[in-house]
């Protein structure tokens, strides 16, 4: 079951984006997300566990730019809150906000489908 798209993307936000660039090229833009994002997390992870914190907070910020950009809000802000907390925070944490990222991420990658196919 998949959560409710209004809760997991600012509908507002991705219609504007669908106004300003196309509804085609916004699907294209929803593929190339779904399909870089996972690779991201996993680059999160990578990076935490090297302790590569120019790469981690590099990270995070694209995907907190990308996640914005579709209306993503909470994984956008989440994705700030590791960009801004960086490394040490994170670590301090234990692997707690990278998994609070990959299930937001899965929220927000099964309403973006929905969006996509509707």
């Amino acid at each position: 079951m998949t959560a409710p798209t209004g809760s997991t993307i600012d509908r507002a936000t991705f219609e504007a984006l669908k106004e300003t660039t196309g509804a085609e090229f916004v699907l294209e833009l929803v593929d190339t997300f779904l399909q870089e994002a996972p690779a991201m997390l996993d680059e999160l992870r990578r990076t935490l566990a090297a302790k590569d914190a120019d790469k981690f907070r590099r990270t995070a910020h694209s995907l907190k730019s990308n996640s914005n950009t579709f209306g993503a809000l909470t994984l956008g802000a989440m994705a700030r809150e590791l960009e801004l907390g960086g490394l040490d925070q994170t670590l301090k944490a234990g692997a707690r906000p990278l998994d609070a990222l990959s299930l937001e991420y899965s929220r927000v990658a099964a309403a973006l489908t929905d969006l996509r196919n509707a």
